[in-house]
């Protein structure tokens, strides 16, 4: 009976064996068929070799293969499945888009339920993720990670990452993971935004040079409300005005900056941060933000400051500035003098203002900020992309960083919005042009050649030398090359002790860090425009004003940024 029963098991456990062996078997073909699918003949698709070019080489793909993109749909294009561009990419690499299109003004609100809900396609092109949709998505693994595809597939990339300086750190999670690729659009006006213009006829009747220190420009705004320079007999100049509504129209940080680090240019910007030595530390409880504050208080006082800084918009700004008939604007803090007047001869008062330099403080303090840097980013693969539809994009999003693109993409065919610059014809920079706009008298509101600028891009400060430009700043078309030129004149002055831009929160510190910074922010403004204004006492409600921000979780906000400078 024992040996029967020992034969049984024997057989038993040789009949088991060799079906787990089976399944073994079985289940490595699962595995090896998961990672690439058979079609629908039950075949398995061809090798790597066989479905690519070379990198580098279009088309991408050497049979059609198509892929969804999530992308807003522009009031201003016609239809992006029959756009011009859009045909003209799925020829060059032969892949087929597949739109998912919502309205841009409904993107951020479509993105958020679609990511949320599982209901999302293999590519989003353009979804203008924040870091901390990145991060959240990339470890959820609904966003898959670009770094081996990069480094495998997408040279233009790797290129722009080691020739751009802030770019891979602006673009790489704590985690060491690149989840998504952004629109990288330098521009020397807008890295160097925070301006002050001045009416330079004013300064030339009243015999006054462009003042380069914080005392110069007190007694120049003086000048100007005591001296009558518009020569109307009234006292109704306004030597300085601003609106918290414009691109870095905040009329403080400007002069603040002569002072000690100021990061809140406009409404809802700003960290009240700098670094010193690799150490993270908060400005607006130093006692030169006082000093700052002090120098502002004494401009208001004097009537130097317009009061309606702190609550007029920018269309406010432009009522202002083109007022009948005589000029009243002095001095104008924003990154374009253009949002006070339109840059043509029809309205010339635009010709009499020039920027005022970084004003050097009492303590010897001349700076600026720097606004290089990428904040959010567009292109994103998730884990519905096939391994195959991954190359496939990333190479798609490679060709997209391209010159020959970016051309394409902004401007439609050759002939129709733009041509090659003929000899003579310069750029910005005073260089020979590449390319040059061809100005259309019956524009429509409409268009079907382009995509303006959607998707993942790469447009350098080279790029935007290349495009012919007048010499001269002041002629009708010339105020791209007037705001370069004038940009210039801030770049020796970059602050040193400026937090850096665009850099990760962790995700686990994000929403914390986010509402005490919304707290922080509004109990630095708030106390801001009352002592400036005069309706709390600087000397006296100082300490008591310090005081307060200890409850305002400062220490913890300082914790989470030297946290994210650290992973930087």
């Amino acid at each position: 009976m024992r040996k029967k029963w020992t034969k049984t098991f024997a057989g038993t456990l040789s009949l088991v064996f060799t079906l787990a062996l089976m399944l073994s078997a079985c289940s490595g073909n699962s595995t090896q068929q998961s990672e690439t699918p058979a079609d629908s003949s039950g075949e398995k698709p061809a090798a790597q070799e066989d479905l690519f070019t070379e990198v580098g080489t279009y088309p991408i793909v050497k049979k059609p293969m198509t892929i969804k993109m999530f992308a807003p749909q522009l009031s201003t294009i016609e239809n992006m499945e029959t756009n011009t561009y859009t045909k003209f990419l799925e020829e060059k690499t032969n892949i087929k888009i597949d739109w998912d299109l919502v309205p841009d003004n409904a993107l951020n609100d479509r993105k958020q339920l679609m990511l949320a809900s599982g209901d999302y396609p293999e590519v989003i092109l353009h979804g203008a993720l924040t870091k901390e949709e990145q991060m959240k998505y990339g470890k959820q693994g609904v966003f898959i990670p670009l770094n081996e595809l990069i480094d495998k597939y997408a040279p233009n990339i790797k290129k722009a990452m080691a020739d751009i300086p802030y770019m891979k750190a602006s673009i790489t999670a704590p985690d060491g993971n690149i989840y998504a690729l952004p629109q990288v659009n330098e521009c020397y006006h807008c890295d160097n935004a925070l301006k002050m213009w001045i009416n330079k006829a004013w300064l030339d009747k009243l015999g006054l040079q462009v003042p380069t220190t914080t005392e110069e420009f007190h007694n120049v705004l003086k000048a100007f409300k005591e001296k009558d320079p518009n020569g109307n007999g009234k006292a109704d100049e306004i030597p300085l005005t601003g609106s918290d509504e414009m691109w870095t129209g905040n009329v403080s940080a400007f002069l603040m900056n002569s002072f000690i680090v100021d990061d809140y240019t406009e409404k809802n910007t700003g960290t009240f941060l700098r670094v010193l030595d690799g150490k993270v530390d908060f400005v607006a409880n130093k006692e030169e933000w006082k000093q700052g504050l002090l120098y502002l208080n004494q401009l208001y006082k004097e009537g130097l400051i317009d009061p309606a800084s702190f609550t007029q918009n920018a269309d406010a700004i432009q009522q202002l500035a083109n007022r009948e008939k005589d000029n009243v604007m002095g001095a104008l803090s924003t990154a374009l003098i253009s949002y006070a007047y339109s840059m043509d001869s029809k309205a010339p008062r635009h010709k009499d203002y020039v920027v005022v330099p970084p004003l050097k403080g009492p303590n010897g303090v001349q700076q600026t900020l720097f606004f290089a840097g990428i904040n959010s980013s567009q292109f994103a693969i998730t884990n519905k992309a096939t391994p195959e539809q991954q190359i496939a994009a990333i190479r798609f999003a490679d060709y997209l960083y391209t010159e020959e693109s970016i051309v394409l993409q902004e401007n439609g065919p050759e002939g129709g919005g733009w041509r090659k610059a003929t000899d003579g014809e310069l750029g910005m920079d005073g260089k020979p042009a590449k390319y040059t706009n061809i100005v259309k008298t019956d524009k429509k509101p409409t268009h079907n050649d382009g995509w303006e600028q959607i998707g993942p891009s790469l447009r350098t400060y080279a790029y935007r030398d290349s495009w012919t430009a007048p010499q001269d700043p002041l002629a009708d078309n010339g105020y791209g090359t007037r705001l370069n030129n004038v940009s210039k004149e801030y770049e020796p002055y970059h602050s040193k002790e400026q937090y850096p831009n665009g850099l990760f929160i962790a995700l686990e510190d994000a929403e914390l860090s986010a509402q005490i910074k919304t707290t922080l922010v509004d109990y630095v403004k708030s106390n801001m425009a009352q002592f400036i204004t005069g309706s709390k006492d600087i000397n006296k409600e100082w300490d008591a004003y310090v005081k307060g921000l200890d409850g305002l979780q400062l220490a913890q906000y300082l914790e989470i940024y030297q946290k994210a400078l650290a992973s930087k």
